[in-house]
């Protein structure tokens, strides 16, 4: 058909074959469409990727959906749910009443635990404990990194970000060691096996 369109044009051929045109231009279309759309999807795949490595693998299709809508992306719900659901992406809510949350690494090692529960400390600066808190606010979450001295039970250091990664925990133990004198030796810094904490960035410094 296309080699004589060249030749002819598309109308004078479609009458001869009795092949009204609207049904041939609805055939040309749908031979493209597939493609754009898988293109699309593609496209569409790894933005939802970096949306949902960068919430730390806590955003559904609903808040990675907002996101998208956001930054002037317009898809359907529907759409974000099939392409999360095909690239193996899920959501994870912590409980309304506890909104401390990491996720554990299998393949790390842990370390020893020198504390043993017992979150009591004879001086200053022997015992830290840490955690990682989720904040929700209108933008998402917002990750919150503390450190408090188990003496006092005051905080020794605090830090926030957008990304519950290895960084952000990082970044609150060295503003806390900057801020206090310790002891080389003397000092156990606790937390749980959460993967920002079993990372070799921490676990190396």
């Amino acid at each position: 058909m296309d080699e004589h369109q060249d030749r002819f044009g598309a109308e004078p051929v479609l009458r001869e074959l009795h092949i009204p045109a609207s049904a041939y231009y609805r055939w040309r279309r749908t031979g493209h469409e597939p493609c754009e759309r898988h293109r699309r999807d593609a496209e569409l795949t790894e933005r939802i990727r970096e949306i949902h490595t960068d919430s730390g693998g806590i955003y559904g299709s609903p808040r990675v959906h907002a996101v998208l809508k956001r930054e002037g992306t317009a898809t359907g719900h529907k759409r974000i749910e099939r392409l999360m659901r095909e690239a193996g992406l899920h959501g994870i809510s912590p409980r309304p009443h506890d909104k401390a949350f990491t996720r554990r690494d299998p393949a790390a090692t842990l370390a020893p635990d020198l504390v043993d529960r017992n979150f009591t400390a004879p001086a200053p600066n022997r015992l830290w404990d840490t955690d990682l808190t989720m904040i929700t606010t209108d933008e998402g979450p917002l990750w919150l990194s503390t450190i408090r001295d188990a003496f006092s039970r005051r905080m020794v250091a605090w830090e926030t970000s957008a990304r519950a990664d290895a960084d952000l925990v990082l970044s609150s133990l060295e503003y806390a060691l900057a801020s206090r004198e310790v002891e080389p030796g003397q000092l156990v810094h606790h937390a749980d096996h959460g993967c920002q904490y079993t990372s070799i960035k921490l676990t190396t410094r």
